[in-house]
């Protein structure tokens, strides 16, 4: 796994390329044919590569996914095979988040596309569940803003179960659409402290965010 992690960092080994022979690779890595294929096996697993017999483009040992895609898909099967509960996302929200937030750097944010998801999600017509996606996606993008690919990689790992989390909780409220403007101006408000470089206020506000809408769902 880390000799695929460096040749995809390297940009030696990209998604769609095919490994070398199980021979040649056993070879590179001085380990035996056996261990090589169990190493392999996993990462099929995890879907990061996956192996087809036969003749052709399509045969052979083909990268699939990045690790890090890799690692989305298994984050969230955990997530779906044990027993989360709303307050355990809730918590990792917020240890994440409210880090990213207080070690950001203004010109790393992508505004352009921040700004394009707060104006789909401003759409008075918009399904909760979409809305929820949205928000979802604009947590990750403002993420980035820390410069920590692995803060970004678990944000977006967690994405899938924050919206489904956040969906099955948004669809219990007596009042779904006063809580969805509160969330537009909060988004906003997150926006525009991270892209003014305002540290301690994106901090502040990204922790009231995400802990007013933990404390109305609750329940």
């Amino acid at each position: 796994m880390n000799w695929v992690t460096e040749e995809l960092s390297s940009g030696r080994l990209r998604v769609g390329d095919h490994l070398p022979s199980e021979r040649a690779l056993a070879e590179t890595l001085k380990v035996s044919r056996s261990s090589l294929r169990e190493a392999l096996k996993v990462l099929e697993a995890l879907g990061t590569i996956q192996a087809s017999t036969g003749s052709g483009p399509r045969s052979g040992t083909v990268v699939t996914a990045a690790p890090a895609q890799a690692m989305a898909l298994l984050l969230n099967l955990q997530i779906a095979t044990s027993h989360v509960e709303h307050s355990h996302v809730y918590e990792m929200r917020l240890l994440l988040e409210t880090w990213a937030a207080e070690h950001s750097e203004s010109e790393r944010g992508d505004w352009d596309s921040a700004e394009r998801l707060l104006k789909r999600m401003d759409d008075p017509e918009i399904a909760v569940e979409d809305f929820l996606q949205l928000d979802a996606e604009f947590h990750v993008t403002m993420s980035r803003t820390a410069g920590n690919p692995l803060i970004s990689m678990l944000m977006d790992a967690l994405r899938t179960a924050i919206a489904d989390h956040t969906l099955a909780r948004a669809q219990a409220l007596p009042d779904w659409a006063t809580t969805a403007g509160r969330l537009r101006s909060e988004h906003r408000a997150i926006f525009d402290a991270l892209r003014s470089g305002d540290r301690r206020r994106a901090a502040e506000t990204v922790r009231d965010h995400i802990r007013g809408y933990y404390l109305e769902t609750a329940g």
